[in-house]
Parts: C-alpha cells; sequence; structure tokens
C-alpha cells in the first residue's frame, strides 16, 4: 500500500515581521506571541488575519529572556518563564490586549493579592502581570485548553494553580489564579508537561507517565489526602540503577533498565508514588482529588531503528482534547468526548488513547532525526532537519467510536482506528528549528547555517510561493541573515479533501487498497472537521456535510466494486450517504453491459437493502435489472428479492422464466410460492392452481416461513396484505390462517400485528373483528405453548363471543372450526357439562342461530384453562341472555368454587337441572354440599309449593334424598327431614339407610 501521498496540504506562506530573532514563540485565539532571543526582553505581539496575514499588535517587555512561554484560550493570557540573574521566575500576563488600544500601563502584582474595588477599576485599561512565586525554578509548564487551569513542573513536583474569575463590581471581572494543589513526584524531573481536563502528561529524558486527577468525597474530618505508594517494577540484577538513572558508566559497560509499557490499571507498578498535597483555603466546596494512574512508558537510548543513538530523548508531548459533535439543538456549548497523548523520540512518534481506553493508536516512523512535532484533530505536523512533514492521524476515528460505540453496524461505519497511518507531504525547508499550530495555520521557525544561505536563496529550494507583501526586512535580514519566521496558511478542508478524492481515482484499477485507503483518509479528514465546535459557525458547513456524504458514496462505491474483505462495508456507507437504491444501481450498473460482473459488497448491498420494508419502488427497467443481477449472482435470492416492496413493477413474466431456471437446478416450496405469486399477478390463475398443487397444504403453509413477505409487506409502516393474502382469503381461507399461525409461531409475526393484517384483509370498519381473525385465534391456541399468550387468545375469543351473543350478530364468513373440532383439537376447549345441555334444550329458539358462538363459549368455560376472574368483566353483557345467561352465570360461580350460589341459580331458574348439577359437579369433597344445602332447599321450596311442583319433588324423591341415605349414618339423616313432612314419603330412605347400616 502506498505510504506516501503526495498532496498539497500547505497553501501558501508568510514571512512574520519580527525585529529580533524569536527565542520561542506560541498562539493565541487570533494572535502569535514571538519572544525574541535577543537581549531586548520582549514579547511582540502579531494579529493573524486571513490568509495567514500577520500585523503587529504591539509588544511588551518581560523581566528577562522568556524560557518557555504558553497561552491559555481560556482566559486568553500569556503564561511565561522567564530568566533573570540566573533565576527564573513565574509570570502571567493579563489584559495584554489593551496594547492595542494605545494603552502602556503595567500593573504588577502578586497571585491571590486582593484588589481593592478602586485599584481594580484601573485594570480595566492597563496590562497586569501576575507573579507567580515558586519554592523551587519552574522548568515547564502548560495550560488547560477547557478550564485555563495552570499546571508548573519542578523538581519532583508539580504546581496547579486553577484559574479564578474575581468578580471586582458589575462592570469588572478580573482574573487571577490560586495555587490549588500541588503533586509530589520523587525521583523525578519533568522535563515537558500537558495539562487538559485534569489528566496530566509528564516527560523525562525517557519516560512518560500519564495522570489523571479524580475528584473524591470529602472525609468526615473534612480532609482529604491521597498518597499512591506502589510497588516497583523489577529491577536490574548486580545492584542496578534508580528508576529514573537511565544509564550509568561503569567502567567501559553502559547499563539500560528495560524498556516498559504499563497501561491502565498496571500503570500503578511504575516507581513514581505521587502525594497530593491540597494548598486550597477550605471552603465548603473544596474539591479533592486522588490520582488514577492510566500510562506509564519507559524508553532506552538504544530504541532507534538508526541504531544507539546518545541524543535519544522525548519531546513534543501535547494532550489533544475532542469533543462532542455540535448540534443545532444543544448550540455551540463545548464538551469533552475524548482525549489523546502524543509524544515522539527521535525518529518515532506515539499517538495514544487516554479517554475512555487507554490504548497505542498510531505510531508514527519518522524518515530523519526529528526535531519537534505538533498534533492536530486532523494532521500531525513534525519538522525534521530538512522536512516540514504532515502525516494523519486516527483521532476522529477513536472519537466517533467514542461517542457512537455502535457505530460499525449496518446503518453506521467509520474507517478503523487502526488504519495505517501514512504522509500527506514531505515539504523541504532549510533548518527548521520550531513549530505550532493554531487553527489552519502552522507556525515555522527556520534558521540556516551561514553556509546554507546561499543555497537557501535558489529557487529550487524554495518550498512554497512567497506573497509579495510579505518580503523579509532588510534589518532583520542584515542582522540576522539565517533565520525567518514562517506562518503557512493550511489549505481548507474542503480544498484537501477534493485533492484526496481526485488522487484516490489514480489507484482504482491498480491498488484497490490504497484507493480505499485514501478515500478513507478524505473520510476521517471531513469527520474531524464535523467535530470541530467552530463546525456550526463555518462558512463551509453546508459544503462540509456535502463532502461527508460524498466520501461515504465514494467509500461504499469502494467496497462494492472492489473484491475487498470488508465487503460488507458497502451497506453502511451507502446508507451514510443518503443515495436512494435506484441512485445506486446508476451509479455501478452499466447499460446495455450484459457481461458485467458483480462484487460481493454490491451484492450484499442490494440483498439488505431489498430485503428491508423500504418505501422506495424500483422503476420497470431498475426491477428487471436488479432481478438480472439476482440471477446470475446470487440465484438463491430470487423468492426474496422479488417479494421486497422495492420490487412490485417488476415483469412479472421474465420473474417466473428465471424462476423455472433454477427450479430445475434447486426446487423448494418457496420458490413453488413464489412462481405461484408472479403467476397472479400475471392474471393466470391455470399456472397459480398447478403451482398450488404441487405440495400439500401442510407444507405450503411452512413454505411461507421462509418468505413470509409473500403474505404481507410493510409500507410506510404499516402492515399491506398482498394479492396473494387477498387470493388466499377468498379462494383458501384455511391455508391463510394455517400459514399465519405458522409464521406467528416461528417469530416471523407478531399477535398484534396479525390483527392488523386480517384487519385490513377483510377491510371491516377498524373496530370489527372479522371472523378470519377469530379462526386465527382458535387455530393458535391449538398449537401455542406460552401461556402469557395462551391466556391473551382466550381472552379475545371470549370477548368475541360475547359480543356477538349479546349483539346478536352473526359472522360475516364461516367459521373455519366449529365447536366440536375445537374439543377434539385443543385442550383449552372442554367437553360441554350435561346440565349446561339440560339448561340450553329448554332455551329459546333464537338461541339457535348464535348455536355455534354460544357452545364455544360454554366450551370454554368447561374447560381448566380460561382465568374465570379475568373474563368476568367480558361476560357481564350476558347477564340478562336467558339460559344463556344462566349457564355462564352457573358456570362462573363453579369456578370460583361458589357450588351453594349456583344451586340457589338452579332451583330459581331451572330445577329441572339441580339434580344433573349436583350429580355432576357435588363430589368427593364437595358431596357435603348434598345434605347441607341442596336437600333444605329442595324441602323448603316444595313445602312452599306444594303438590304445585312435580320437578322439586321429583328431584327431591328420585335423586337427592337417595344420594343422602347411601351418604349418611341414620341418626345424621334423621337429623336433616323436616318434622312436618309426611312419614310416607321418606320412609323407603330411611329404610335404605337402615339397611346400609346392618349390612356394614
Amino acid at each position: 500500500m502506498v505510504q506516501l501521498y503526495n498532496l498539497h496540504p500547505f497553501g501558501s506562506q508568510r514571512v512574520v515581521p519580527c525585529k529580533q530573532e524569536p527565542a520561542h514563540f506560541c498562539c493565541g485565539r487570533d494572535v502569535l506571541f514571538v519572544a525574541s532571543a535577543a537581549a531586548s526582553c520582549r514579547v511582540e505581539v502579531f494579529a493573524v488575519r486571513d490568509q495567514g496575514r500577520c500585523e503587529p499588535l504591539g509588544s511588551f517587555a518581560t523581566l528577562g529572556p522568556v524560557l518557555r512561554m504558553a497561552h491559555s484560550e481560556a482566559g486568553d493570557y500569556l503564561v511565561t518563564i522567564e530568566e533573570k540573574s540566573k533565576a527564573t521566575f513565574l509570570r502571567a500576563y493579563m489584559n495584554w490586549r489593551c496594547m492595542s488600544a494605545g494603552s502602556s500601563r503595567v500593573c504588577v502584582r502578586m497571585v491571590g493579592h486582593k484588589m481593592e474595588e478602586s485599584y481594580g477599576e484601573t485594570l480595566k485599561e492597563q496590562m497586569s502581570i501576575v507573579e507567580m512565586p515558586l519554592s523551587d525554578p519552574p522548568l515547564c509548564i502548560s495550560c488547560c485548553p477547557v478550564n485555563g487551569d495552570l499546571l508548573v513542573g519542578c523538581k519532583n513536583k508539580l504546581v496547579m494553580f486553577c484559574l479564578k474569575y474575581l468578580v471586582i463590581n458589575q462592570n469588572l471581572t478580573v482574573l487571577d489564579f490560586e495555587r490549588s494543589l500541588i503533586l509530589h513526584i520523587d525521583n523525578l524531573i519533568p522535563a515537558e508537561v500537558a495539562f487538559c481536563a485534569r489528566h496530566i502528561a509528564i516527560t523525562t529524558e525517557l519516560d512518560v507517565l500519564i495522570l489523571k486527577l479524580e475528584l473524591v468525597q470529602q472525609s468526615a474530618d473534612g480532609t482529604e489526602q491521597c498518597a499512591h505508594r506502589v510497588s516497583t517494577l523489577e529491577k536490574p540484577v548486580d545492584g542496578g540503577p534508580s528508576a529514573h538513572t537511565l544509564q550509568l558508566e561503569l567502567d567501559e559497560f553502559i547499563i539500560c533498565q528495560k524498556p516498559v509499557e504499563l497501561l491502565g490499571e498496571e500503570s500503578k507498578l511504575c516507581e513514581i508514588p505521587v502525594t497530593l498535597e491540597s494548598t486550597e483555603l477550605p471552603t465548603e466546596d473544596t474539591k479533592h482529588f486522588q490520582v488514577q494512574y492510566l500510562l506509564f512508558r519507559r524508553f532506552t537510548p538504544d530504541q532507534s531503528p538508526f541504531g544507539f543513538c546518545e541524543e535519544t530523548k522525548l519531546h513534543s508531548v501535547q494532550l489533544l482534547p475532542v469533543y462532542q459533535t455540535a448540534h443545532e439543538e444543544t448550540g455551540n456549548k463545548r464538551e469533552l468526548l475524548s482525549l489523546f497523548c502524543f509524544f515522539s523520540l527521535p525518529h518515532v512518534g506515539y499517538l495514544y488513547s487516554v479517554g475512555k481506553l487507554v490504548e497505542l493508536i498510531s505510531t508514527y516512523q519518522y524518515s530523519e532525526k526529528s526535531e519537534q512535532a505538533v498534533l492536530t484533530p486532523q494532521f500531525l505536523h513534525v519538522i525534521t532537519s530538512e522536512n516540514l512533514q504532515c502525516f494523519t492521524v486516527r483521532c476522529s476515528a477513536a472519537a466517533a467510536r467514542d461517542e457512537d460505540p455502535y457505530i460499525d453496524t449496518t446503518a453506521k461505519a467509520c474507517p478503523p482506528v487502526a488504519l495505517d497511518v501514512c504522509t500527506l507531504r514531505m515539504q523541504l525547508f532549510i533548518g527548521p528549528r520550531a513549530i505550532c499550530h493554531f487553527k489552519n495555520h502552522i507556525i515555522l521557525l527556520t534558521k540556516a547555517n551561514t553556509e546554507d544561505i546561499t543555497e537557501r536563496r535558489k529557487p529550487t529550494r524554495r518550498m512554497l510561493s512567497r506573497k509579495a507583501d510579505s518580503i523579509k526586512s532588510r534589518t532583520n535580514s542584515e542582522s540576522e541573515p539565517g533565520w525567518n519566521l514562517y506562518i503557512i496558511n493550511t489549505v481548507s478542508t474542503i480544498q484537501l479533501y477534493r485533492e484526496m478524492v481526485d488522487y484516490s481515482r489514480t489507484y482504482e484499477n491498480v491498488k484497490t487498497e490504497s484507493c480505499i485507503h485514501l478515500l478513507s483518509e478524505a473520510h476521517l479528514l471531513v469527520r474531524a472537521a464535523i467535530m470541530d465546535p467552530s463546525f456550526l459557525k463555518s462558512d463551509e458547513k453546508e459544503e462540509l456535510l456535502r463532502a461527508f456524504r460524498e466520501s461515504c458514496a465514494a467509500l461504499g462505491d469502494c467496497y462494492s466494486r472492489f473484491d475487498t474483505k470488508d465487503y460488507h462495508l458497502a451497506l453502511p456507507y451507502y446508507r451514510m450517504s443518503g443515495l436512494s437504491t435506484t441512485e445506486v444501481l446508476k451509479r455501478l450498473v452499466s447499460e446495455g453491459d450484459e457481461i458485467q460482473t458483480y462484487e460481493r459488497g454490491f451484492i450484499f448491498y442490494l440483498t439488505h437493502s431489498l430485503n428491508e420494508d423500504l418505501n422506495e419502488e424500483l422503476s420497470k427497467e431498475s426491477a428487471n435489472k436488479v432481478l438480472q443481477i439476482f440471477y446470475l449472482a446470487d440465484p438463491v435470492q430470487l423468492p426474496n428479492i422479488l417479494c421486497s416492496p422495492c420490487m412490485r413493477n417488476v415483469c412479472p413474466l421474465t420473474a417466473v422464466k428465471y424462476l423455472q431456471k433454477v427450479e430445475n437446478i434447486m426446487p423448494s416450496v418457496v420458490l413453488t410460492l413464489t412462481k405461484a405469486f408472479m403467476a397472479l399477478k400475471m392474471g393466470d390463475l391455470t399456472m397459480y392452481e398447478h403451482e398450488m398443487d404441487s405440495y400439500k397444504e401442510t407444507i405450503l403453509a411452512c413454505g411461507f416461513i421462509g418468505q413470509p413477505k409473500l403474505l404481507r409487506q410493510h409500507k410506510k409502516g404499516i402492515v399491506t396484505p398482498t394479492e396473494f393474502a387477498v387470493h388466499l382469503k377468498e379462494m383458501q381461507p384455511g391455508l391463510l390462517v394455517a400459514a399465519t399461525v405458522a409464521l406467528h409461531e416461528n417469530s416471523k409475526i407478531e399477535l398484534e400485528e396479525a390483527d392488523t393484517f386480517f384487519k385490513m384483509l377483510s377491510s371491516n370498519s377498524e373496530n370489527a373483528i372479522p371472523q378470519l381473525l377469530v379462526d386465527f385465534w382458535e387455530a393458535l391456541l391449538v398449537v401455542c405453548s406460552q401461556e402469557e399468550i395462551i391466556q391473551e387468545l382466550l381472552l379475545r375469543v371470549t370477548s368475541q363471543y360475547v359480543w356477538r351473543i349479546s349483539n346478536k350478530q352473526l359472522p360475516e364468513t364461516k367459521p373455519l372450526k366449529t365447536t366440536e373440532d375445537l374439543i377434539n383439537s385443543c385442550n383449552h376447549f372442554g367437553l360441554i357439562f350435561p346440565w349446561v345441555t339440560s339448561i340450553m334444550s329448554v332455551g329459546s329458539p333464537s338461541d339457535q342461530d348464535y348455536h355455534e358462538d354460544i357452545s364455544k363459549l360454554q366450551s370454554l368455560l368447561c374447560s381448566q384453562s380460561i382465568n374465570i376472574a379475568s373474563v368476568l368483566p367480558v361476560l357481564e353483557p350476558l347477564t340478562e341472555a336467558g339460559n344463556v345467561g344462566l349457564t355462564i352465570h352457573v358456570l362462573c360461580s363453579t369456578r370460583l368454587g361458589k357450588y351453594e350460589e349456583a344451586i340457589d341459580q338452579l332451583l330459581k331458574s331451572c330445577p329441572d337441572a339441580a339434580v344433573l348439577y349436583a350429580q355432576h359437579e357435588l363430589k368427593d369433597d364437595n358431596r357435603a354440599v348434598w345434605w347441607n344445602k341442596l336437600l333444605p332447599e329442595l324441602c323448603k321450596r316444595t313445602r312452599l309449593a306444594g303438590n304445585d311442583c312435580p320437578v322439586l319433588i321429583s328431584s327431591l324423591k328420585a335423586e337427592t334424598l337417595s344420594v343422602v341415605a347411601t351418604e349418611l349414618e341414620l341418626r345424621d339423616f334423621l337429623s336433616l327431614l323436616p318434622e312436618d313432612g309426611t312419614a310416607a314419603f321418606f320412609l323407603p330412605h330411611l329404610l335404605h339407610c337402615s339397611q346400609k347400616k346392618q349390612l356394614t
């Protein structure tokens, strides 16, 4: 794969008109600070305009030569380490912008100095210098880009200053610092530090340590000091050196410690204990921290592809924050999403993710020894002795996954974090010495040796065309002819994106992986720009979004056209592009090319797109082309494709022709059903019947499991029956119901979805329940094994039976199953009890019209499956429904164990059935109801009715007394008989009871 793409990320360059040779420089929000190397001890400030034009804003004096400097966007202050009289000082320059207004007043104050209101008023119009005394000389500094806090590195410790906003009055807020925390780190002399969002990266010459300050709850005594003393790494034998004495000359030998990399929790095993000392004045909201170790890495001098190098040491440590993608509704508020750490050896650089997961993302190999490097969300810029190099980075790929862990799906994708890094440009410069970056500008200091100056002026060694107004001043060139400070304008994201896309076309037919790689780089370039917090306000916003969709489409084309292992990525990239299936077909299918071959990625995309319920309909030409594509590439998929809603306009005759060819090789029931479907579309009923007669109805019903879209499809999220389903409803409703049951039992259709399906199929009113749906519920009860669904179905069929009976509504079609069919095939329908039949035998003739619904309802209540308590409200409309209502009442009372209540209802409404009921229900534990309830009630009612109630007399004499006499002892039987009864009436039963006793 190509590792160097000769692209053009660098645009025009201009020379910064410095009066003195720069020693150090850094960038602000829209300015450039340059500290001179001469004895004048000044900092020049330049405003950076469009295309890198620099305009002097002014300058201010420093206490001494500047050793280090940094700018904080939060608070807009400049902090320096300065030297005077062999002592170093830490100073912060506030309100320096007043210089551009012509003010020369300067206020010098100590950090934490209390400012009176009268004194503070003067701060509006003057620059304020804040002195920050330290017990040890400051060695390095870093400002947090998120909140503006300051971290200072000293020998064996780090000091953290929190940025404070002091409100003097309603018109004036002054910035100040508070020394809040000291990190004591034994045996460590920091060379560089980086500070961002409470993450700290420290480098010595050959060690890297990354820590995180975690907020903890305040302890009960109001103090919190956390010291982490951790175990040490394995030390070399024979009294080897300490952790930070990396090499020691003993006679003729050099002893070095082994290189180490410890990630996450393992980094606690390093030999660097950290103790926290809080220096804040305690308040109610005082923050308390503890240290979390994230990464420790130790290098050795021989870790270089160029062999042993005495100058091997780390440089350019940097923490890079990436923020949550900005959205219109949330405005431009920055929320930290991911954090990355970069550091470099002379010949290799390392990029780590230190946010949610600590891992090495990329390693950068340089062609020659590096001087300095600077990381941006889109690129890594590195300077060597002769080159300014631009490398790609993977920050946006990692951040995209932090933002959306499910990004790598069939709907979304992003180039992998492990994508190989490559060099976009290696640009010649003479003697690069230092570099920094902000927005779309690179600031580069070059200093050539005297013998190189003549060579430098040759046109062939010039790297970029200089603007006419950027020629270096004579004064400068006379005093120091060998140095220049350039501000290089990097090209816009869109411009570089276009160049990458154009360049990728050179590899389309030669190096597939290189083409995909370069398009992935272009995609990540645009993605990084979209994740930038300033994206919403960008003039290129719409153009960037368009480029993002274009890059997704281009990647989709690659994964569709090329035979790659990641061919499946064609689907998510095309989806992200917003292209319709028709548009994708136009991109990839050549008109009139009958021998065109189609790769796996394209087939994968088409298969998934057509199998999903999209609202897009392909034209007849496009649909027929898709049919041909699948016949050639994957004929097994033809039934699935033909049943797609997108393929409604396909030519059925052509479809049948292809299906017959496939059937000759691989016959199947799904293929047969699909042919029948196409025959219906053509109106050829003879072909339809021929196909449907090829298999038994049970096999056909199971065949629909393989392709449910033969029966129902989704249109705009709504279930829609197909022409096939409509035809089956009229001609073979049993097959339709059986097929739907099979779909439900194989999780191809939900219960509610089936309801909608049958309602739409029957074209009834929205609330009406078609008989075909009731047939489906009854058929599903036969095979369903899920108790929850069974109870739901029982409730539904009960409700429908009750509704029809109470509203005297006949079903619109003949039910597929009779009560007898259901009793024989389904456990949830029980045999109807004899006493129920007895009651119904004397019912009104009108009940015969609804006999089937009545008997099904009674059969359900005669079984043990239905939950009576849950259906009582449903049965309420049948309360006054004559004999039907009586049977329902008595059945419910019986299932609820209310036998005495049931007997009262029967004796009141249908005494003929009382004894039959007793014979059937009053058994075993309920036997006592005979003499405790039934016998006294019959005697009582007979007494009141006299001889005018032969039914009661018959019931009492024929059955009740016989059962009681058989079951009870003679004394118990006598006690139950009424005192005013006729002896002759009870005598036979008394005699029977007495004889039974003698026999036993």
